[in-house]
């Protein structure tokens, strides 16, 4: 072997292997983005950030996220993609450099009664394998500590083929608790509310919505079933009639010649109403389960929901019940503690996932956690467990504001998580408005100018300190910083709470000032939503009564759904236009009477190609505007209904504010939904298309109409770009000085800082919190600095 010498050493040339280290975007047009191109380096970590609107999620999510993984899913055989998600090609001429994307969205987890903490992050599992290889009494497989397995007992006779059949038998054990099927809650059905027994079927006794006298499906089958008589009051059936009324398995009937199920009402509403996800409910049904409906703790499991023999196998004095309600922190430590060479490596992995719940600053969940309950950035967070300590590398993730819902004090951990994912070889994509995550990018991309139709240009590419020194939207208001208030406001009254102990809070009182801006903080898991949602609104004396609580459940909507039809804006709007033309509302609804025939009211079409992606084309009929030809004849202040609902909510503000087309009712609507800065909105764009920060906002805008004297907001700042947060304190202002009191949860010290009145909870979090650390104003935390909230406060108002 021979080594080459010489003072004339030429640097290795590269590899063309080498060459590929940026993932090229041109000519991107998603949603509603400008022709955007882009180069977006490898193995860093990049930030994209701009105003709600801009097309941060339209370019990192529905772009690059999503052709990433259409490409994934092309790779696998036809058969395979016929049972796969159909995804199709984004609108974007050349998507180069490519690699393998893992999307850490904010989507709320399934609200299944059977999901939990633990079963989304197969430490379930683990506990399940663990418990069946070292619980006394030895009781069986892993499924027999499942909660969704039930124990399974059959017998009868089998042939395979022409062979004789011979008996057979099959026993399956499982851990389901057999009372509650695993849910851990048992329903009451309150009669009552389904029926009034003073009337008879005929006269109309069912009170539950949609229940109408003629249809076909529900009321008549009973009516005309000839179990029961029709005509006869509810309260004078027989004991006979009753149990076939309230109980009757499903029985074959015929009415009028067509073949119909009647069911008995108890088994019907289970399946109608009580099998389904509570929020995606619409509000009116919601009302009715809520107030039909009430769930207990199933009194066999006592809500473990594991059946009395899985509970009854234990490791050192522990059941896989007990284990699953510990705190994770806490469960962590004893598994460490236990020493048993023969399962050491499912030990090694199960600490590992504790380890990294504790590491995320999720250790005060339980892994009996409903996983419906969690928050958008919990959620989020407990999406990453499987991610943490992953052998993949040179892999993209996607993070959607990874930082909501922390603590000023959390956020340094998750921004540590992100440089370890970069610095193992990894392309990190995050889409985020705090300062303190865009000041650890490699790489900055800023959209905007502006939101919707103003925005979906890339305004700056470059450095943090580029970003700064910039005259874009994001880079103006980069060290924006809230002062604290000079002067706060006096209290008109007070909201006692006393001895609160929902959760983790340990028998808290205080009094909730009233009349002010009053800001509730805290580290996740220390008590806020517990003392706000769950106590407050308890609280005898205010039984909810003029409490208007605006939480982070989803908005639930089809792409039918738009802000029209969402705020009821739509219903004044058509009924203007039907009385200016002298026919039906109906007529000017895309979803009704009005809908164009060929495509139903969509505006597109949709084929569906199975295995391949499908494809959306805009309607040839009615060219996209959803309605018959006819219906846009009609016009009212010279416009047709198309072209309102292709309005923006400002140009609709201004139409409707005045002249021919002036309508009071729907002005106040779009005064609503300018207040809370989504004057950009096209009235009738479909709500999937709507960023997390504009749903929000559009929540917050519906519930403004509500008449109560006490408006509770769940985190407002959700989304809200740096430059959004001031209109935010502007419109909570606007709303104390109406004589409202407004109570908010809220980490953004930017909220805190303009606050009369702070209520501080911890000093951590789970069994670690639950307690009031400070009550005071802002400028009072600040000099203090006592808790974490008033450490942190301190360092961002520069005191």
């Amino acid at each position: 072997m021979s080594t080459a010498t010489g003072g004339d050493t030429q640097p290795p040339e590269l590899h063309v292997a080498d060459s590929h280290d940026l993932i090229r975007v041109h000519g991107a047009r998603e949603n509603n983005l400008k022709d955007v191109s882009i180069e977006i380096p490898k193995r860093r970590l990049t930030v994209f950030t701009g105003v709600s609107g801009s097309g941060k999620s339209s370019l990192v999510f529905n772009t690059i996220a999503a052709e990433s993984q259409r490409l994934i899913n092309e790779t696998y055989s036809a058969f395979v993609q016929g049972f796969m998600p159909t995804l199709a090609r984004p609108e974007v001429d050349v998507l180069d450099g490519l690699t393998t994307a893992i999307i850490v969205d904010q989507q709320r987890m399934s609200a299944d009664p059977r999901s939990t903490v633990g079963t989304a992050t197969d430490a379930n599992a683990m506990l399940r394998i663990l418990f069946s290889r070292l619980g006394e009494p030895h009781i069986g497989s892993p499924n027999a500590f499942a909660f969704n397995v039930p124990t399974v007992r059959a017998t009868g006779a089998i042939a395979v083929g022409d062979k004789k059949a011979v008996k057979q038998s099959f026993t399956r054990t499982g851990g389901m608790c057999a009372r509650c099927e695993g849910r851990g809650t048992v329903s009451d059905i309150d009669l009552t509310q389904l029926y009034d027994d003073s009337k008879s079927i005929s006269d109309g006794a069912f009170t539950i919505p949609g229940w109408k006298s003629d249809s076909w499906w529900t009321v008549r089958t009973y009516a005309e079933s000839g179990l029961l008589d029709p005509d006869k009051p509810i309260r004078e059936f027989t004991k006979r009639e009753m149990q076939d009324f309230l109980h009757r398995e499903p029985t074959k009937v015929k009415v009028e010649g067509v073949n119909l199920t009647f069911e008995g009402l108890i088994p019907k509403i289970h399946k109608s109403f009580l099998s389904k996800d509570r929020e995606a409910m619409q509000p009116h049904i919601r009302e009715f389960v809520d107030r039909a409906v009430t769930f207990t703790t199933c009194p066999e499991c006592d809500g473990t929901r594991l059946s009395e023999a899985a509970r009854s196998s234990k490791i050192e004095g522990i059941s896989i019940a007990d284990a699953c309600a510990m705190q994770i922190n806490d469960l962590a430590a004893w598994v460490r503690g236990l020493q048993e060479r023969s399962v050491a490596p499912l030990l090694t992995a199960l600490q590992h996932t504790l380890d990294s719940f504790v590491e995320l600053g999720l250790g005060y969940l339980s892994l009996d956690r409903a996983s419906g309950t969690l928050s958008g950035g919990e959620a989020q967070r407990v999406k990453m467990i499987r991610h943490l300590g992953s052998s993949l590398t040179d892999t993209t993730y996607v993070f959607d504001e990874p930082t909501i819902g922390m603590h000023p004090h959390d956020i340094q951990r998750m921004n540590d998580l992100l440089l370890r994912l970069r610095d193992k070889g990894n392309t990190v994509l995050v889409v985020e408005h705090k300062p303190e995550t865009i000041a650890i990018a490699d790489h900055v991309v800023d959209l905007g100018p502006g939101a919707g139709t103003a925005g979906g240009s890339v305004c700056f590419e470059g450095t943090v300190e580029g970003l700064r020194a910039g005259g874009t939207v994001t880079g103006r208001h980069f060290d924006d910083r809230a002062a604290l208030k000079e002067t706060v406001r006096e209290s008109t009254g007070k909201l006692e709470i006393r001895g609160a102990a929902t959760h983790n809070l340990q028998d808290v009182d205080v009094d909730i000032p009233l009349g002010v801006l009053c800001v509730v903080t805290g580290v996740a898991g220390s008590g806020k939503s517990s003392l706000v949602h769950g106590a407050l609104v308890k609280t005898p004396g205010t039984g909810g009564e003029g409490l208007v609580s605006i939480d982070q459940g989803a908005i639930r909507g089809s792409r039918r759904s738009n802000p029209a039809t969402y705020t009821g804006l739509l219903d004044p709007i058509r009924k203007a236009f039907a009385k200016a033309n002298g026919v039906k509302p109906g007529l000017f609804s895309a979803n009704s009477e009005g809908a164009c025939p060929n495509c139903n009211g969509a505006g597109v079409i949709f084929t569906d190609l199975a295995m391949m992606a499908g494809v959306a084309t805009t309607c040839e009929e009615c060219e996209g505007k959803r309605f018959q030809a006819s219906v846009l004849e009609y016009h009212l202040g010279g416009r047709d209904i198309s072209e309102v609902l292709a309005m923006s909510v400002a140009e609709a503000e201004e139409f409707f504010g005045a002249g021919e087309a002036r309508l009071p009712a729907a002005h106040r609507i779009l005064d609503r939904l300018a207040d809370v800065g989504l004057g950009y909105l096209h009235l009738g764009q479909p709500l999937t298309t709507l960023s997390g920060g504009e749903r929000q906002r559009l929540k917050l805008a519906v519930h403004m109409a509500e008449k109560g004297g006490v408006y509770i907001l769940d985190e407002p700042t959700t989304g809200l770009h740096l430059a959004d947060v001031e209109q935010l304190l502007g419109l909570l202002d606007r709303l104390v000085e109406a004589g409202k009191s407004v109570i908010v949860i809220e980490h953004h010290q930017a909220v805190m800082a303009h606050a009369d009145w702070i209520i501080d909870l911890g000093p951590g979090a789970g069994h670690d919190g639950g307690r009031i650390v400070f009550e005071g104003t802002p400028a009072d935390l600040v000099a203090d600095r006592s808790t974490l909230t008033g450490e942190h406060l301190a360092a961002y108002v520069g005191s």
